[in-house]
């Protein structure tokens, strides 16, 4: 075998077998690491024979003679079809039929007229049959939902909010609570950290970006019934920390919860309702956590589910049927966690709608999930096996970073007609006016890394990108939801634009908006983008003035020059401040180490940012020095336990924060 021919596979297959650096020069995937992301594929290429046996199974699923569960079509332009032409039907949205003969594209492909209105449509041909998404050209916009409007809105993560009685963890009534309250200083949007499900059988697994299942809720933002007595006292201890004692709050949830379910949950007739309508994927989820709670509950180490006795691993087996039927009610109550979340993330959106939020709440979805959680368990075939994905080096990173996650594989995705993008990407939008789609540049490509391999011995792995960009424009408009794409970072040429042309908004973030050694305008960032001074992952205004967050990586090694980033970080204290002068959002000297100034002046200083929207972290709007999250930590940093020190309606009228949020709206209002 030789590399050349290893190499073709590979290009054929969707994984780029070079790459290039943070510093612009190119660099070559090993052969190692190029069969393994093969292997993962289903492509194995170990062999002579195997290399060839792939080649031509990547040759059968490409000629045509197949025709794939789901085909993406822009509306109003014609439809090309990769099956030979012939009779055609198409099965409109109102159960209208269409028929008529194919057009021979003059490459033995069918063409069909266009379709003038966007949805989903059943197609048959000759003796092939698919869905046929047609998508709008852009998702909806921010104009289409408010004509007009240079909008505003707030950054929260949801664990941190508090009110009274929430067993110290913030919750969707607390969500509701502040969403109103925002909207009464005029915010258009709230958007919040990822609600997807978490592992209840393991309560010390929290971080909102390495869920279990980005398909279901995380049953733990429910809001509490009263606690039971023996409770009370645990119960105030844990409303009064700082820091979310998360293991000891989610017990106290569970147990909690537990008694609610078998006084009145088990016999509420909207349970079967609900579980009738979520179908497989609900019932999957609920059997998973039933089971993760049997197996890692007798044994630590069966905390992954490939540990699990054969039998149960995969979701269609006898064994798990019979695991379901013997505790029927523990899958129950697993289903009934899932109703609880799904009707208050519901009521926290319609109460900002009512509110006069024209978007309301805005999701974040991850980029992918552990592979030891039901989405992995239950959908197997869709994930990629083997994979973790990351970053590879460059100049923030010069390791490069493994997340410990894995994503979809895109060879699976097609194969099922994107059923599980469709299904995580609708349970996002739910109860949603907006979402936000973490490292957006995943619609793309993939860092992937096999198991046990460096950070920087990875590859790109490529997706279908305009079939992702069409099914995110067409559920888009199907929930009036807007969409925002993280994509900071490393971006490939190119796809910065190609998300505009989709409607999906990019992020501006202050600190990145920049001339070499300067900051930019204002007037001067991208208008189809999200304006914001800071971000989870980066510091706060405060905090980056202050500097906490290199005192931070200086006391745990993470500088690798402390005074040279110190001396940086002057000079751009000063670009900073004279950037402020420019705009008109402050005026004076530089306060040399009060941080509450530099605060009062970002905050209108982004607000005049020509992008749509500006979507203000609470963090910020409080003048925290904390950050919620510092990359390259895990226990070292209080990622995600911090606490917002009152309750919303409280916190939003302090008068400093009433103040800032007023600048805001005014800078909002000029043109």
């Amino acid at each position: 075998m030789s590399d050349a021919d290893l190499i073709a596979l590979a290009e054929q297959a969707g994984v780029s077998p070079r790459w290039r650096d943070a510093y612009g020069q190119d660099r070559d995937v090993s052969p190692d690491t190029l069969r393994a992301v093969l292997a993962s594929l289903g492509l194995p290429a170990a062999t002579d024979a195997e290399l060839a046996e792939s080649r031509e199974r990547l040759r059968e699923q490409e000629s045509g003679t197949i025709l794939p569960p789901l085909l993406t079509a822009p509306v109003g332009q014609a439809i090309t079809l990769p099956v030979r032409p012939g009779q055609y039907r198409l099965i409109l949205a109102d159960g209208h039929i269409v028929e008529g003969q194919a057009e021979d594209t003059g490459t033995g492909q069918a063409r069909l007229p266009p379709v003038s209105e966007p949805g989903y449509y059943q197609v048959q041909i000759g003796e092939a049959e698919t869905t046929l998404a047609v998508a709008p050209v852009q998702c909806i916009s921010l104009t289409d939902l408010a004509p007009g409007g240079r909008l505003w809105g707030l950054a929260v993560q949801l664990y941190s909010l508090r009110r009274p009685g929430d067993g110290g963890i913030g919750d969707f009534a607390a969500l509701r609570e502040f969403a109103q309250a925002a909207a009464k200083q005029g915010a258009a949007a709230v958007a919040i950290s990822p609600v997807h499900a978490q592992f209840s059988a393991d309560p010390g697994r929290f971080s909102p970006y390495a869920p279990s299942s980005r398909s279901l809720l995380n049953v733990v933002h429910s809001a509490l019934s009263e606690a039971e007595p023996e409770d009370a006292a645990e119960m105030a201890r844990l409303e009064s920390l700082k820091l979310i004692d998360w293991p000891a709050g989610i017990r106290l949830r569970l147990r909690t919860f537990r008694c609610g379910f078998e006084r009145t949950g088990r016999h509420d007739p909207a349970l079967s309702e609900f579980r009738r309508e979520m179908g497989d994927v609900l019932e999957s989820h609920a059997r998973f956590e039933a089971l993760h709670a049997h197996f890692f509950g007798a044994d630590p180490g069966n905390w992954h589910w490939r540990s699990w006795p054969e039998e149960y691993r995969n979701p269609s087996s006898p064994a798990v049927a019979h695991f379901a039927e013997n505790h029927a009610q523990e899958v129950a109550f697993h289903a009934w966690l899932q109703f609880l979340a799904d009707q208050g993330l519901k009521a926290a959106q319609k109460a900002a709608r009512q509110a006069g939020m024209p978007i309301g709440l805005v999701t974040d979805l991850a980029v992918g999930t552990d592979g030891g959680g039901s989405q992995s368990w239950s959908r197997p075939d869709r994930m990629l096996t083997g994979l973790t994905i990351g970053a590879p080096p460059d100049a923030l990173g010069p390791q490069g970073q493994n997340w410990g996650l894995v994503g979809f594989s895109p060879h699976g995705l097609v194969q099922s007609g994107f059923a599980a993008f469709l299904e995580m990407l609708r349970a996002s939008l739910r109860h949603a006016g907006g979402v936000r789609i973490d490292h957006a540049m995943g619609l793309t490509r993939l860092w992937v890394l096999p198991e046990g391999a460096t950070p920087a011995d990875g590859a790109y792995l490529h997706f279908p990108e305009r079939d992702l960009l069409r099914l995110i424009a067409l559920e888009s408009w199907r929930n009036r939801a807007v969409v925002l794409g993280e994509d900071l970072g490393t971006v490939p040429e190119g796809f910065r634009e190609r998300l505009g042309e989709a409607g999906v908004m990019g992020m501006r973030v202050l600190w990145f908006e920049r001339h070499g050694a300067w900051f930019s305008r204002p007037s001067e960032w991208t208008r189809s983008a999200v304006a914001m001074t800071s971000t989870h992952d980066i510091p706060t205004v405060a905090g980056w003035w202050t500097g906490t967050d290199l005192d931070w990586r200086a006391r745990l090694g993470l500088m690798r020059d402390e005074a040279k980033e110190r001396a940086e970080r002057d000079r751009d204290r000063v670009a900073l401040w004279n950037a402020f002068l420019d705009s008109g959002s402050a005026a004076g000297e530089p306060p040399a180490t009060e941080s509450g100034p530099v605060v009062n002046a970002a905050i209108p200083h982004v607000g005049r940012a020509a992008c749509e929207l500006v979507m203000l972290p609470i963090e910020d709007a409080l003048g925290e020095t904390e950050q919620p999250n510092l990359p390259g930590t895990i226990d070292e940093h209080p990622n995600w336990r911090c606490r917002l020190p009152a309750a919303a309606d409280t916190l939003l009228r302090k008068p400093e924060v009433a103040e800032r949020l007023t600048a805001l709206a005014s800078a909002r209002k000029r043109p």
